[in-house]
């Protein structure tokens, strides 16, 4: 009777044991096929701040569980390197699709070139009194202001003052881009857009409503791989 009890609660176990091996089974063969169906997205390496060009070494590849993976989350180095931010990026974000903007995207908008704490301010200028059909965008310029004024004699003087150093021109008339990136025909243009701080920007608008506006050109910087390297 003994045996038999014993051989009874042998089977027992023994079934006990075999279906508690095919569950752990089960389990660790569904571990292993969630693990295995991962993708690899690219993500912020370090925090990216709006507007800011993305480097190589600003992202990372991390891998994801395939079931987590939004369409627009970016996959290749390559479609995300040169690309411009358009809104912060924290460290280990995903880098989606819709956040990016290519150089030549960005160059349709003026309003995505103007420096944080700048305005982007146009004002009219005659081309016979100005520099201006030899200015392109992203040149450096002085404004200079000029009124005539009654003198005491009653013949007209000519008040001239330098009313802003250096200001960085954004566009001449639509035109956003420089000679080098530009294959558009030349045009003369009657305005220009120039980035300046709100305060100079009232200044700007107000002397042009005043009087004349010219603008002297500084010299342009010259590209770096412009530059002849061969030369010691």
């Amino acid at each position: 009777m003994r045996s038999k009890f014993v051989l009874v609660l042998a089977l027992v176990m023994g079934m006990i044991t075999t279906v508690l091996f095919f569950q752990y089974m089960k389990q660790f063969d569904a571990e292993k096929a969630a693990t295995s169906n991962t993708v690899e997205v690219i993500v912020a390496k370090e925090r990216i701040e709006k507007n800011a060009r993305i480097s190589a070494n600003m992202i990372e590849r991390v891998s994801l569980p395939e079931k987590s993976i939004h369409p627009k989350m970016m996959k290749s180095d390559s479609l995300v390197v040169g690309k411009i931010a358009t809104s912060m990026i924290e460290k280990g974000e995903p880098i989606m699709s819709h956040r990016l903007v290519s150089e030549l995207e960005e160059d349709l908008y003026v309003s995505r070139k103007v420096k944080e704490g700048y305005r982007a301010v146009s004002v009219g200028v005659n081309i016979n009194q100005t520099a201006l059909n030899l200015i392109e965008p992203e040149d450096d310029v002085d404004v200079i202001y000029s009124r005539a004024k009654k003198a005491q004699n009653y013949e007209k003087e000519v008040e001239t003052v330098v009313l802003l150093k250096k200001a960085r021109v954004l566009a001449v008339g639509r035109k956003l881009k420089t000679p080098e990136d530009s294959k558009e025909p030349y045009v003369e243009y009657s305005n220009v857009t120039l980035e300046l701080k709100p305060e100079d920007a009232f200044k700007l608008v107000n002397a042009s409503e005043q009087g004349n506006l010219h603008f002297i050109l500084h010299k342009r910087p010259v590209r770096e791989e412009n530059v002849d390297t061969t030369k010691k």
